[in-house]
């Protein structure tokens, strides 16, 4: 019957045969091959991919440091603007007491260099006025009174004037 078609059966097997033959020669020495360069290219890219994902890990790991760096570096630069201003406080504080301390001083100095000019033309005053008293009782009397007894006198007159009118 397949002769009738003009189908010879010898060739249909021998060319299945060849054929098998082929499939297998290709299979051992292409498709296998094949096979194993699709499997290492295959693994090459997963390695690439994880790689990759490493790569990626120790990057966001680098940035997450850096942002802390940035962060403490910021903290840092406020924690010193923030001594630095309370330094600066605290010297002007210190310098305006300072200030006001030595305006005191100058004012308790000028104020004991007043009592003592005040006490210098009291007493230059008082000698005038003694002079002045002895000269109009000299002048009254008419006559002149010792030195020492002058002394004496004046310190009276003096002391009365002291307890009495030029208290201040």
């Amino acid at each position: 019957m397949l002769e009738a078609l003009g189908i010879d059966l010898k060739e249909i097997i021998f060319a299945m045969v060849n054929f098998l033959i082929l499939v297998g020669v290709l299979a051992k020495f292409i498709y296998k091959p094949f096979l194993g360069a699709l499997e290492s290219r295959k693994q090459r890219i997963r390695d690439q991919f994880d790689q990759a994902d490493a790569v990626s890990r120790k990057a966001d790991a680098k940035l997450a440091a850096y942002t802390r760096r940035i962060s403490n570096a910021e903290d840092e630069a406020r924690e010193i603007l923030r001594v630095a201003k309370q330094k600066a406080d605290e010297r002007s504080a210190q310098i305006v007491q300072e200030a006001h301390d030595e305006a005191a001083a100058i004012i308790a100095k000028a104020e004991k260099t007043i009592e003592q000019e005040k006490d210098k033309a009291i007493e230059d005053l008082r000698d005038e006025i003694a002079e002045l008293a002895l000269l109009a009782a000299e002048q009254i009397v008419g006559g002149e009174i010792e030195k020492t007894g002058q002394d004496a006198i004046v310190d009276r007159v003096i002391r009365n004037a002291r307890n009495s009118q030029w208290q201040n």
